[in-house]
């Protein structure tokens, strides 16, 4: 077994260990020396591409070739960007592994998987033209200088908005560095220049000095948790100083005659300088205690074979060279603990007793007795020690003994024991030479286990990506849906064999959706097979809105029209409309009703012109011409008015079947034209009244001519017109006109209507001229209406002319003085009779 200490490296009071990953990882003839190496965080991709500022050997045809190559750690080559846009300037990595590759006048690519495809932006604010000199990043944004000093800083490449920093100092800036936000006192990114002998510190609104006076300074490094800043003096010394500038907390000189290419932080304990084939790690001083997690004046090197490039990371610092790949980290605190010379921890303890145990050694026992009371401490600390190690029989040593601990142990909880299994078994297998992705313990917890399997997906590793998320009950929807497209794209087989292919690959997976796949095919330009695709995705919702983008209108109709979902269905017909000739678009619905009565329903509502249109296309000549008399009442000046019916008459003016409608129209026109005549010559306002209306209103003002000569334009009845002719007058109150009527022998309407409106106005007396002549009527209704004039002697005469003595009684109780003595002698007059 590996002694566990042999990668170990003293620095002060601190261990670090340079972890070899990968050998010969580069081909020889790559020449790294004269390539930018740029690493994507928590281990991932590594892109390069060649500086322009040296010669290279051109060693065949296809070496001069520009573009950037991305290689994972182990140097397997993953993809290659062909690119022609302009000088590079900047290359850089988010933490989701998105390559942003910018160029000199200030455009952008953020590429966001490892197959090609990017979403441009620009950086905007004079960067075309004054030009981009270089760039900084961070997990998610980055700063860019421009030729004029302007820094310019982009914080989220999702939805990108190039701002401009605090107007900078205009001398010559030798090196800068950037504080992230999430580490910044300001909560906004913060630039370090140096210029001349001192620091500016920059963010959004103000620009400061630090009023240093020792520089310049070469290279400026902040470290992991944006606490310490390291800096490299023109005289080959290295400052460590808080993030604050308020303290300077050590200095280190290193003698070197020549300044490091590199400067970066390994975590946030030690500084990593480097030279062409030389690495220097300076480090905590064991001679200062009350410092020793701060910079002190100790180092370690370490000498290559070939060019070094340093990626920093999270917990340490990956160093590449054509021949090796090596993490350089400190060495965890329990892992230190666990397997340093002399400890008397628990889980050494405990580690050194499950190796007696192995030997069969009854020492076991007293090791275990001895750790009895933290024994559940000494099993967590191994359980988390085997977590660090990158090698297996390490991880075995130290689960082996966390597993004999616990089963010592009356009550422990094995949870944390089964995750640590499962989790190596998952970094052991992404660590593959294969793969590539040598994560480390605390890199994992920051990636999480779903990021993990995006990158996996990204690298079209999609059965180890399905293992992992199987093992550890994630989704496995993304990557099937990632597999399927990637088909789409290199398949070069016929659309239905394709399409047969992935149908039955992803048969069973009720989560996949075909809409992504689709997609894909249709980008391709092999829009059959999007349809074949489409048609199996089983919700509509997805279905539809890429059927459209393809110009199948018709079928999204039809798939939105099956679904029943009455927003999709008006969002297709929405969409086609707008894209649509009209004569098209009603040809495409007319033969679907639901869409057709949408339609319909939402022109009725919001665009009256469109329903015209619809009806028109129909052939609907009753419901077009119905629409426009329906806006020719809304109308209220006479003029549109007549327009809207003239419009409502010539829909209907070649149709048999619609006389009556037809001739309606004609007449409300004429009405119209007739009565803006007579509003002009009487002075009165009759617009809008109907044919019944306007006769009453020229009865009431007298215009008795006029409505006559209405009669018989408009073939009025004479029941109607002697209706309307009583009402104007009685409304008039000209009682003598009514009373002049009344002399006639006969009424087309009888006269009780007369009778009634009178009497309803309060002409007694005029009413009861009119009882006489209702000869139809019961004698006993005829006493009422004398009743109601309040003649009672008129009534007993009524009663007595029919011999009523019933009605008589009734009367001789009503009435009183002489009208009581008259009804007495009416009465008498009828008893004789009856009697014989």
């Amino acid at each position: 077994m590996s002694v566990p200490t042999s990668e170990w490296e003293r620095v002060g009071d601190r261990f670090y260990r340079k972890i070899p990953l990968y050998q010969a990882v580069f081909d020889q003839d790559l020449e790294l020396e004269n390539y930018i190496v740029v690493g994507a965080p928590l281990s991932g991709a590594v892109a390069i591409y060649r500086d322009d500022q040296k010669v290279h050997t051109l060693r065949a045809p296809t070496s001069g070739k520009a573009g950037i190559s991305i290689y994972s750690s182990s140097g397997k080559l993953i993809r290659h960007i062909s690119w022609d846009k302009g000088s590079i300037k900047a290359l850089g990595w988010s933490e989701d592994e998105q390559l942003l590759i910018v160029t000199s006048d200030g455009s952008v690519r953020c590429y966001h998987d490892l197959q090609g495809d990017f979403v441009p932006f620009t950086l905007g604010n004079g960067a075309e033209e004054h030009g981009v000199l270089e760039c900084r990043f961070w997990s998610s944004g980055f700063v860019a200088l421009l030729g004029n000093n302007t820094l310019v800083a982009v914080s989220n490449y999702d939805e990108p908005r190039p701002k401009l920093l605090a107007k900078p100092p205009t001398e010559h800036v030798v090196s800068w560095a950037i504080i992230p936000p999430s580490q910044s006192l300001s909560l906004s990114v913060e630039v370090l220049l140096a210029v001349r002998q001192t620091i500016y510190v920059i963010d959004i609104s103000e620009s400061e000095d630090r009023m240093l006076q020792r520089g310049p300074f070469d290279h400026i490094s902040i470290s992991e948790n944006g606490k310490f800043v390291a800096l490299y003096t023109e005289d080959g010394k290295v400052w460590v100083i808080s993030s604050d500038f308020q303290n300077k907390l050590s200095e280190y000189d290193t003698q070197a005659r020549t300044r490091p290419r590199a400067m970066e932080w390994c975590g946030n304990n030690a500084v990593v300088l480097a030279w062409e084939d030389e690495v220097h790690i300076v480090g905590p001083n064991a001679s200062n205690r009350r410092r020793a997690t701060i910079l002190g004046l100790t180092q370690r090197r370490f000498f290559y074979d070939n060019w070094v490039h340093l990626i920093p990371d999270i917990d340490g610092v990956r160093i590449l060279t054509n021949d090796v790949c090596e993490f350089l980290q400190k060495v965890p605190d329990v892992v230190e603990d666990t397997f340093r010379l002399g400890s008397t921890s628990s889980s050494s303890v405990l580690v050194d007793a499950a190796r007696q145990l192995e030997n069969q050694s009854p020492k076991a026992d007293d090791s275990i007795k001895l750790i009895r009371p933290v024994l559940d401490e000494a099993v967590d600390a191994c359980i988390k020690a085997a977590g660090h190690e990158y090698r297996i029989p390490l991880q075995k040593q130290l689960l082996k003994a966390a597993s004999f601990g616990k089963s010592v142990l009356d009550l422990y909880n094995s949870d944390d024991f089964v995750d640590m299994c499962e989790l190596l078994r998952v970094l052991n297998a992404i660590r593959f030479y294969e793969i590539g992705l040598p994560i480390s313990y605390d890199q994992f917890l920051r990636l999480t286990p779903e990021r993990l399997v995006k990158r996996l997906i990204n690298r079209s590793e999609y059965l180890l990506a399905l293992r992992i998320s199987d093992y550890l009950h994630l989704s496995t929807e993304r990557i099937y849906v990632h597999w399927a497209s990637q088909k789409v794209r290199l398949s070069t087989d016929n659309d239905e064999e394709t399409c047969r292919l992935i149908v039955e690959r992803l048969k069973g997976k009720v989560a996949v959706s075909y809409e992504e796949i689709a997609k894909a095919a249709f980008d391709e330009g092999r829009a059959q097979l999007a349809t074949g695709l489409l048609n199996q995705e089983p919700r509509a919702g997805k279905q539809v809105p890429l059927l459209l983008n393809m110009e199948e209108d018709s079928i999204a109709l039809d798939k939105a029209i099956e679904s029943g979902d009455t927003d999709l269905i008006l969002y297709v017909l929405l969409h086609m409309k707008k894209k649509l000739p009209l004569a098209t678009f009603f040809r495409t619905i007319n033969t679907r009703p639901l869409a057709t009565a949408m339609i319909e329903t939402l022109a009725l509502e919001q665009d009256r012109d469109l329903a015209k249109d619809l009806y028109y296309q129909d052939d609907r000549r009753i419901d077009g011409s119905n629409l426009s008399l329906l806006e020719a009442l809304r109308q209220k000046e006479p003029g549109p008015k007549a327009d809207k019916l003239k419009a409502a008459g010539r829909l209907l003016q070649d149709s048999k079947e619609n006389t009556f409608q037809a001739k309606a129209i004609d007449e409300a026109q004429k009405l119209i034209k007739v009565q803006t005549a007579l509003d002009t010559e009487l002075d009165v306002h009759l617009s809008g009244l109907s044919v019944n209306e306007t006769i009453f209103e020229l009865i009431r003002i007298g215009s008795i001519k006029r409505a006559q000569k209405m009669q018989s334009d408009f073939k009025v009845p004479d029941k109607t017109y002697w209706w309307i002719r009583l009402r104007a007058l009685v409304a008039k109150r000209d009682w003598t006109e009514l009373e002049e009527i009344g002399k006639n022998r006969r009424s087309p309407i009888g006269w009780e209507p007369f009778f009634n409106d009178i009497l309803s106005a309060g002409n007694t007396r005029l009413a009861s001229v009119f009882i006489p002549k209702c000869t139809a009527l019961p004698v006993t209704e005829r006493i009422e209406m004398w009743l109601k004039c309040g003649l009672v002697v008129k009534a007993a005469e009524e009663a007595s002319r029919a011999k009523d003595m019933e009605s008589l009684e009734m009367l001789r109780g009503r009435a009183t003085g002489n009208a009581a003595l008259e009804v007495e002698r009416l009465m008498s007059q009828v008893t004789p009779q009856k009697r014989r």
